[in-house]
């Protein structure tokens, strides 16, 4: 199988790349985490110029028309630059739960704007007890009139701080952790009863609580069919987590380059410490880490746009419990590598550890996908 990509691919890849370089300096970075927005609004200006929000979406929409392995091509060098952006929330899963859920109104209101970056979305679908499981959701929403009240609490959401619109799952019946009865619900953040508490977070992003208080919304508000939305959250996150899987190995690429040059410069007894023996078998391991999980990102990419099976699960399971597995070990060896400056704040090699750490823990970490892998295989 030919896994090298096409011209066009190859073009987009390098767009990122040409512009990640250029405008995304770890210095930068820095600085923009220390904004209020947490990022740069120039840079998602470029990036929508370039039309790379809108690549996932239809060309009817004026997107570009891409799958799986266009977004890796994005989210790889992202990933490279450690961009702070809300690119994974509000493009990859935000627009997608509306492109599949959201009516034909509702896809000609937002998706446009997503699109072309304009409008910004963030996804709360977690919540304090939750612990990746997205159908454990005691967040209310009760029928009132013409729409519903919105009662709970969402946590961690990325980017919600400063997001224009606000998914928001909810239970509308059943109980606690059942797929039935969950829905989905389009408000914006201005809405009253809306509270966000903001806080940033290990690697530089920033989240927020959110605390709904007797929210009212309209039934315009909801998307798709009601209490039937755990189907569409639960393919929307394999798509995010097939997205997430690149940005990793973007991450790991630049950590592993990081800690190689290190080797080849700090010297000890008068010879650079890649001479010796037990730091070059390290660095042979981190390697080959990140080759085992380049390749799960190319599976996973492969099967992100395709239709729901238990094939899918376990695949998208599988590669983020490898990319999982990778990440902290690179993260581990290329810290032991450094020695303490490795952990030093103004050192960039430590931002890309913390990184690489929370993309473990993003949807789901490695242990929670091993489970999940396993129960799938006996279903199958």
């Amino acid at each position: 199988m030919d896994f090298r990509l096409n011209e066009e691919q190859q073009m987009l890849q390098d767009t990122v790349a040409r512009l990640v370089r250029g405008e995304y300096s770890f210095e930068k970075r820095l600085e923009f985490s220390e904004t209020e927005a947490g990022f740069s609004e120039a840079f998602w200006g470029q990036l929508s110029e370039l039309g790379l929000t809108a690549v996932p979406f239809s060309e009817e929409l004026g997107g570009f028309g891409g799958g799986g392995v266009e977004v890796q091509s994005v989210m790889t060098e992202l990933g490279r630059g450690l961009c702070l952006e809300p690119y994974l929330q509000s493009v990859i899963l935000g627009g997608g739960l509306i492109a599949q859920a959201g009516s034909d109104s509702q896809q000609e209101q937002w998706l446009g704007g997503i699109a072309s970056g304009e409008l910004k979305a963030a996804v709360a679908l977690q919540e304090p007890q939750s612990f990746y499981d997205l159908n454990d959701v005691a967040t209310r929403a009760e029928k009132s009139g013409d729409g519903y009240v919105l009662n709970g609490r969402k946590a961690v959401v990325i980017a919600g701080h400063c997001a224009d619109l606000i998914l928001v799952s909810a239970r509308t019946s059943g109980d606690t952790r059942e797929a039935d009865g969950i829905s989905l619900f389009a408000l914006s953040p201005d809405t009253d009863g809306v509270e966000r508490r903001t806080y940033p977070t290990i690697d530089g992003s920033k989240g927020c609580d959110i605390t709904l208080n007797n929210v009212q919304v309209g039934a315009d508000a909801l998307l798709g069919e009601e209490g039937k939305a755990a189907d569409v959250i639960e393919y929307q996150s394999g798509r995010a987590i097939a997205a997430l899987c690149a940005e990793a190995v973007g991450v790991m690429e630049v950590a592993n380059e990081l800690t190689l040059d290190y080797l080849k410069q700090r010297k000890q007894f008068g010879v650079p410490i890649g001479k010796f023996q037990v730091l070059q078998h390290r660095m042979v391991d981190m390697m080959s880490e990140l080759e085992q999980a380049r390749s799960m990102a190319i599976l996973a990419a492969s099967v992100a746009d395709i239709e729901q099976s238990d094939e899918r699960r376990r695949i998208l399971s599988a590669a983020k419990n490898v990319i999982g597995r990778s990440g902290q070990f690179i993260s581990e060896n290329g810290i032991q590598s450094h020695g303490g400056i490795g952990m030093t704040w103004e050192y960039n090699f430590a931002h890309y550890a913390k990184r690489l750490i929370t993309i473990n823990h993003q949807l789901g970490d490695d242990d929670f996908h091993l489970e999940r892998y396993a129960n799938l295989l006996q279903v199958g």
